[in-house]
């Protein structure tokens, strides 16, 4: 509510009144969940688009990831909000062992009040970042999307993708690459090898270059194993580079061309659907056709809109490495406009219907 403030007359017995001033006041906002209110580094959790109405978009993915969260962990337990740490028995002398024994019941207190799902500010319009605890968020959406992709049975309406979030650290290049050398270790570090993307997508950040991640990204992923291979077709892996403002959210996912870049509204649909559409609709699937362009191409000048708030209510088209082959050899896929270095080739994918630039 508005608080009316009215000011004081004049000196000198004025008549004059003075004008009334309503000041907006803020809205306390209650948060009895525990843990981070918004996206910070050092989180885990899954990425959602939606189409304009969040709300909804949240109530969907309580629904969603509880339903599978159930089946994958088995019923969530939770505990009494007013339940009350343990007390030792009788006093003890030692002052210091009794300071660290409350901290630790506090501790564990408020960790039983953690929700295993938990909507935190994603710090992006039609964005919402649903925060995990004690559950592979990679292999959550995987079961989902590949269930959906089965069943062919649409369980959202306004949920358009949903990542996996396996670990988010600052935004900077050399905090990346720092976090990056020891986060991609699992998927492709000798012995392990395979087939790998990079897809890019930046919200609210302007300091960051897409070129500069991409090649610092595939430099670490060529020094773990040399065999570690570019493919754009039916990469073994891909790599998810999501940047909100100051934070960088990076996850490894499997089937991403197969289950149409992780798209709810996508996956359910049958070959049969796909076939009569466009040949634009088409590519928009992520059916991982490209379209090769010269490096001297106009197309590769640089975008007036790069850096900028890039908010997409459809399917967001990403930035990806290019076609099997050594990592010298990469290729850079950019959001509606390709812009390769000149020592580099180039190839971009066809972007969605939101896309500024038709290629």
């Amino acid at each position: 509510m508005a608080a009316r403030i009215q000011q004081s007359p004049q000196p000198g017995g004025g008549k004059r009144k003075g004008k009334a001033q309503y000041v907006q006041a803020k809205r306390a906002r209650r948060w009895d969940g525990g843990g981070p209110r918004q996206l910070e580094p050092g989180l885990q959790g899954i990425l959602i688009t939606c189409n304009m109405n969040e709300r909804k978009c949240v109530e969907e993915a309580y629904s969603l990831l509880n339903e599978y969260g159930d089946d994958m962990y088995g019923p969530e337990k939770f505990a009494d909000k007013d339940q009350q740490p343990s007390e030792s028995e009788g006093e003890d002398d030692d002052v210091e062992a009794a300071l660290k024994k409350e901290v630790g019941d506090i501790k564990a207190s408020t960790e039983m009040r953690l929700r295993r799902f938990q909507s935190v500010e994603s710090g992006a319009n039609n964005v919402v970042f649903i925060r995990t605890l004690g559950i592979e968020p990679e292999k959550l959406v995987h079961h989902i999307l590949q269930d959906i992709y089965k069943t062919k049975k649409k369980k959202t309406r306004v949920i358009l993708r949903m990542l996996p979030i396996s670990g988010t650290c600052k935004a900077f290049l050399e905090d990346m690459k720092k976090y990056a050398e020891t986060f991609l270790e699992p998927w492709f570090k000798a012995p392990n090898k395979g087939t790998f993307q990079i897809v890019y997508k930046s919200r609210n950040n302007s300091h960051m270059n897409r070129e500069e991640v991409i090649k610092e990204l595939a430099g670490i992923v060529g020094s773990l194993n040399s065999e570690n291979k570019v493919d754009l077709t039916n990469p073994q892996y891909t790599v998810v580079v999501e940047i909100i403002k100051a934070v960088c959210c990076l996850s490894v996912v499997k089937d991403y061309m197969l289950f149409r870049k992780y798209n709810l509204q996508e996956v359910v649909k049958s070959a049969k659907d796909l076939s009569q559409l466009n040949p634009k609709q088409a590519a928009q699937t992520g059916n991982g056709k490209e379209a090769k362009l010269e490096s001297g191409d106009k197309s590769s000048q640089n975008d007036p809109a790069e850096g900028k708030n890039n908010q997409q209510v459809v399917p967001e088209n990403s930035e990806e490495l290019g076609p099997t082959g050594s990592i010298s050899e990469t290729q850079v896929v950019t959001e509606g406009v390709a812009k390769p270095k000149p020592e580099l080739a180039s190839q971009v994918t066809e972007g969605s219907e939101s896309n500024e630039n038709d290629l």
